[in-house]
Formats: C-alpha cells, structure tokens, sequence
C-alpha cells in the first residue's frame, strides 16, 4: 500500500530563494555596463581611444548596439563622449573598470588553479565576474592563494 506521507520538498525557503533571484536580476542589469566600462578602460590603457568601432569590434555587435550602450553610460555618469574623439571614463567609471579587471581576474585565476584551460577559463571568467557574490569571490580569492602556497 503506498504511503500516504508527502516526500520532504526540495523548495528552500522562499526568502532565500528570493535573495538569490534579486542577485541575478541585478547581476543582468550591470553586466553590460560593466563589460563596456572594462573594455574602454582596457582600450585606452592599450594607448589608444575608445572608439565605438573598437567597441564593437571587440564585443562583437553592430555599432548601433554600442551607440545605444554608451548613452546609457553617459546618462548614468559612468562615461563621456567627446565629438570626433571617442569615449572616455569618468572617475567613477575608471574606478569601476578596476573593479571589474580585479573580480575577472579573481575568476580566472580560479578555474586555472581547478585545472580549466586557459582559453575556457578566459572565456568563463568573463560571464561569471558578473554573477559571483563578494563572498564567494573572497572564497576564490582563499583558495587560489593556498593553491599557490600563499594561504
């Protein structure tokens, strides 16, 4: 005769599944942003501008798509664009693109030390930057230190 118990469920608790969509959403909301900032500071740093040619070269999207992302930049203080010379960071978008290169390198740094390639890891680095928690990245961060003997 089956029983007539219901199985435990495999649901957490609504809260805390909560907490977990609200990370993700935002996480969406500013990996474009981020990815922007990152690689306009990079270009520059390579000695050159940001032009939005390079952008969307390098993101690999039509120009359209990076004329529509750098207004969003400007609007929200990350960026300026001035005529005929491309596009700059403002300091708040400079100290975002640190942010950003140190989280990535983090990630990196992490899966080579787990034994992923090179490529993949570069690769994945670059969309999991965006998702990982502070304390998770502080969790990589420990981990890769003792893998290096650091820890």
């Amino acid at each position: 005769m089956p029983s007539s118990r219901k199985p435990p469920s495999a649901l957490i608790d609504a809260q805390v599944h909560v907490e977990g969509f609200v990370q993700v959403r935002e996480a969406r909301r500013s990996e474009l942003v981020e990815d922007y900032v990152e690689l306009i500071a990079d270009l520059i740093a390579d000695g050159r501008e940001a032009r939005q040619v390079d952008i969307a070269t390098r993101l690999g999207v039509a120009q359209p798509t990076v004329a529509k992302a750098l207004k969003r930049l400007v609007k929200e203080g990350w960026a300026v664009q001035r005529p005929y010379r491309g596009v700059f960071l403002t300091p708040a978008g400079e100290q975002l693109a640190v942010e950003m290169r140190a989280r990535h390198q983090t990630v990196e740094r992490f899966l080579l030390a787990l034994g992923v390639d090179a490529d993949s890891a570069r690769r994945d680095a670059e969309g999991i930057e965006h998702h990982v928690s502070q304390a998770t990245l502080a969790a990589f961060e420990a981990f890769v230190r003792k893998a290096d003997g650091h820890g």
